[in-house]
């Protein structure tokens, strides 16, 4: 008697926005064998039919609940900022996974209520952060886990890239409060919002200042913004973020560890495999150029999207897997409501001029001491 192999399960996928971000989700899923992708739903009527018609997927619908009738076991969520926690919560009262594009949303409580809503219907919520998927990005991890850097405990990171009109112009929904949801920290530097916290840990306060210096004219959101990250470890972090600058500087994010050790990894040009551009563990330091000659600065966002298609995969990938195997994903709702509770800080933090307080510091060796009397010193 020839024993068989179990037949392999055939997850069905429904992708939620035919926008410019969708190209990454219908690549990433047909790349997979065990994958199909049954229908895509867009209110805009034609452009889920082009989409449909273009991927060679079956069904081409304009309303959520249309699409979740498609008998789907998984729903991608490619939809504007605003509109994920009604696509998710919709997916979850069907049954439906979902794998949610950044940031999860674009207030607390909607997020909250996604998470909540989810476990409840015992669903997977798992959401895109594919720049954890770089090998640069993972090594730093490993680093930190197995004692070459030791425990972050502090952080550099600049995000300084190049928005023109055109970008802000080509969507009514871009960089308006309502439909956005935010401007450089929401769009953009949120992936390294989650990359710190994934680094560092959980934060226990946040200081920050936002601003608008060059799209003022046709954006309502900041393009710029400063914070600094206390986190509950002792660790610090400074971020800088803008969509103000030209050309495009790219993102760098420099880790020193307990150890003494520091790594940096570096996105330059935009959409471009992060890579380790410093490495400075032992006694020596290898380096890479952060910008190379010759390389174009300024990318359209199309190009950088089709750079992280690789790792769209990987994270895709890593998403069906965890539903074969009843694990949770690499990054769940819950980490995605994380780096959002940062973000939002810093526009608290930028409205009252305060700092805004999540959790206790643990004890450093370093105590400032209180000044009394004539000892304070008039700055």
């Amino acid at each position: 008697m020839t024993s068989q192999a179990p037949a392999t399960r055939t997850f069905r996928v429904g992708i939620a926005g035919c926008g410019a971000i969708s190209r990454n989700h219908l690549e990433a899923f047909s790349a997979l064998d065990n994958v199909q992708v049954v229908g895509v739903c867009d209110v805009d009527p034609d452009r889920a039919s082009a989409t449909a018609k273009t991927w060679g997927v079956p069904n081409a619908v304009t309303g959520v609940d249309e699409l979740l009738a498609l008998d789907l076991d998984i729903v991608s969520v490619c939809t504007p900022h605003p509109t994920h926690e009604d696509v998710v919560l919709r997916a979850a009262a069907a049954g439906v996974n979902v794998l949610c594009e950044k940031p999860i949303a674009t207030k607390l409580e909607s997020a909250e209520r996604m998470v909540e809503v989810c476990e409840e219907a015992g669903v997977q919520l798992g959401v895109l952060f594919q720049r954890r998927f770089w090998p640069a990005s993972q090594k730093i991890r490993t680093a930190i886990d197995d004692g070459t850097l030791g425990k972050a405990i502090m952080a550099q990171c600049s995000v300084m890239l190049h928005r023109d009109p055109d970008y802000y112009n080509r969507d009514a929904w871009r960089g308006t409060w309502e439909n956005d949801g935010g401007g450089v920290l929401m769009s953009q530097a949120v992936h390294q919002i989650d990359l710190l916290q994934w680094y560092l840990g959980d934060v226990a306060e946040v200081y920050g200042k936002v601003n608008t210096y060059r799209h003022g004219d046709y954006v309502e959101v900041e393009d710029s913004a400063t914070a600094v990250i206390t986190f509950t470890s002792g660790a610090m972090a400074t971020l800088e973020a803008s969509t103000a600058v030209s050309p495009n500087l790219g993102i760098q994010l420099r880790i020193t560890g307990e150890t003494g050790a520091s790594a940096s990894l570096t996105e330059f040009p935009e959409g471009s495999d992060g890579r380790l551009d410093l490495w400075a563990v032992g006694e020596r330091i290898v380096v890479e150029p952060v910008h190379p000659e010759g390389v174009e600065p300024n990318v359209d966002l199309s190009s950088i999207n089709g750079q992280l298609i690789p790792f769209h995969k990987l994270q895709v990938k890593d998403f069906v897997k965890a539903l074969e195997t009843g694990t949770e994903p690499a990054i769940t709702g819950k980490d995605a409501l994380k780096s959002l509770r940062i973000l939002l800080a810093v526009y608290e933090s930028s409205r009252t001029g305060q700092p805004v307080r999540f959790a206790a510091v643990q004890p450093t060796h370093a105590a400032i001491p209180e000044l009394r009397g004539r000892e304070k010193v008039a700055l």
